[in-house]
């Protein structure tokens, strides 16, 4: 925990002056920066980055556990087969590591600019909080929360608060700090997803509200009711100007983690769109099949081919089924019948050219975008509310055509050639409305769209969570030998490694509340069944 958790908030602390006895005039550092000096304002940009940049972590994991990126390479098996590399410890540490030391930013950052009477920067401080801190409870489940990011007042050994009662508290802070924010206030001078608009970050918040009530919707209906109405009421995003993402610029060593990853040989010659995604994109005559995805170009042998466009030809596009690979027995893919051949020079040891992979001048710039919360999903979740009978503006109907629309042309974010036009866009949601013939098939409409559009805003971590609450789309798991899941689909990421010995009792506890103990198949508690 100390590593994972603490250690961070310890080296936040403000770098105050040595020395002081009776020689203060003469012995204090005229440079230093105690927390009377520093600006919090420098702690947001660096907690919106941090928290956005997933990387590896979701690459290797969250992108094929819900069936939107299959590869046959041995190093994606834990997300492809949910067979454990050798690297799987690290990656299942990272996300842990990485949020929360985000968290201690937004967490830091508050209590400067609350100490300073710096209203508005203080509630997007908390909004980050909650931000990050979901992200981690929805990982993981039972997580260190009240007690968390506190090593400066030398707690060492947090408890690790139950999910019910972090989701509670965590809705309430959210109501309060977004009806502190004032347009009128102190202005934000580091921030990477709205410039310091404050009418955004009411948006955001109340979007971000919205989104954490949907998901306890099976675990605390009443409660989940309560709070998205509120959030609707208060006011969510209005179109994709207010998608949240962070902007990276690679050189300055701030780049996109996901892409670069990508684009290391191996992965961007291995990893493919899955089948069902592919298949659910075809289906649909859905533009952004044609965007998104290209055949690699033929004839350089073992080659990635990256740098050269691919054919974006919908019907030519193919994805790749999960759980297979190159080994030459039953689960080597050249063996499936319907195996498409390899587009490779003759003796290609890849012979994968034919399964689409994701648009290399959409994805592949490592100073691409990294989405964290849009205006698309917040409709498709304003859509569920409404066909569940909550009271929210507007229609189903009205909410699931915005969301679709706006899905589409959020892709231009990435970059000019990946844009769709409004037009196009429109017609196209006009053309495949929401099917409102019963609860069920509105709620499979809305969730497979969300999934769609997240695999294809690549914010693989959130697909995979909203799959794990809403149960779309239906997917067929991978049942590979010598699989760590019993052949399902991964619940949740076991805790950091070194939570058993740094943190034995609360990590004990927490553990003898899952219901399979510390495994990726427990489910957390708005997973329940």
């Amino acid at each position: 925990m100390k590593k994972g958790l603490l250690y961070i908030t310890l080296g936040l602390t403000l770098f105050s002056s040595g020395c002081t006895h009776d020689y203060d005039e003469i012995n204090t550092n005229p440079v230093a920066v105690d927390a009377s000096r520093y600006n919090a304002n420098l702690l947001l940009s660096k907690a919106q980055y941090q928290y956005a940049n997933t990387g590896y972590a979701q690459l290797l994991f969250e992108s094929m556990w819900p069936q939107l990126l299959a590869s046959t390479y041995n190093y994606y098996s834990n997300g492809d087969k949910y067979v454990a590399s050798s690297g799987i410890i690290g990656y299942q540490n990272q996300l842990w590591i990485n949020d929360y030391r985000s968290a201690s930013l937004a967490f830091e950052m508050t209590s400067l600019a609350s100490d300073k009477q710096l209203t508005n920067l203080a509630s997007v401080g908390v909004i980050m909080k909650v931000l990050i801190m979901q992200h981690i409870t929805d990982c993981y489940g039972d997580v260190p929360y009240s007690e968390a990011l506190k090593g400066k007042t030398n707690v060492f050994t947090p408890v690790y608060d139950t999910q019910e009662s972090i989701y509670t508290s965590m809705l309430s802070e959210l109501e309060t700090a977004v009806n502190a924010l004032d347009a009128s206030g102190d202005k934000l001078t580091s921030d990477l997803y709205y410039g310091g608009d404050i009418a955004k970050w009411k948006r955001f918040g109340y979007s971000l509200m919205l989104r954490s009530a949907l998901r306890i919707v099976r675990a605390n209906p009443t409660l989940a009711r309560q709070y998205a109405e509120k959030a609707a009421a208060g006011g969510t995003f209005q179109n994709i100007a207010d998608n949240a993402f962070s902007p990276t610029d690679n050189s300055t060593g701030n780049g996109n983690g996901t892409s670069s990853a990508l684009l290391v040989t191996e992965d961007y010659r291995e990893v493919k769109w899955s089948k069902p995604l592919i298949d659910y994109l075809k289906a649909n005559n859905d533009p952004r099949l044609g965007v998104a995805s290209e055949v690699p170009p033929a004839g350089l042998k073992n080659g990635t081919n990256s740098s050269l466009a691919g054919d974006r030809t919908p019907s030519a596009q193919i994805g790749m089924p999960n759980g297979y690979d190159l080994a030459g027995g039953s689960t080597d893919i050249t063996k499936r019948s319907d195996y498409p051949g390899s587009t490779g020079a003759a003796g290609d040891i890849y012979p994968l050219g034919k399964y689409s992979r994701p648009t290399s001048a959409v994805y592949l710039s490592r100073s691409a975008p990294e989405f964290v919360l849009t205006y698309a999903e917040t409709e498709l979740l304003l859509a569920e509310a409404a066909v569940r009978g909550w009271t929210v503006p507007g229609t189903a109907a009205g909410h699931y055509r915005n969301a679709v629309s706006a899905a589409l042309q959020s892709l231009a974010t990435f970059s000019s050639s990946a844009a769709i036009s409004a037009a196009t866009a429109d017609a196209y949601a006009a053309a495949h409305p929401l099917d409102e013939s019963s609860m069920n098939a509105s709620l499979k409409m809305i969730n497979e769209q969300y999934w769609a559009t997240d695999g294809l805003l690549f914010n693989f971590i959130e697909a995979w969570i909203n799959w794990r609450r809403s149960g779309y789309p239906v997917l067929t798991p991978v049942n590979y030998i010598g699989n760590f899941t019993g052949g399902t689909i991964p619940r949740r990421i076991a805790y950091h490694s070194t939570e058993a010995s740094t943190n034995p009792t609360n990590y004990q506890t927490a553990v003898g509340r899952l219901d399979k103990g510390d495994t990726y198949t427990s489910r957390v508690w708005w997973d329940a069944q």
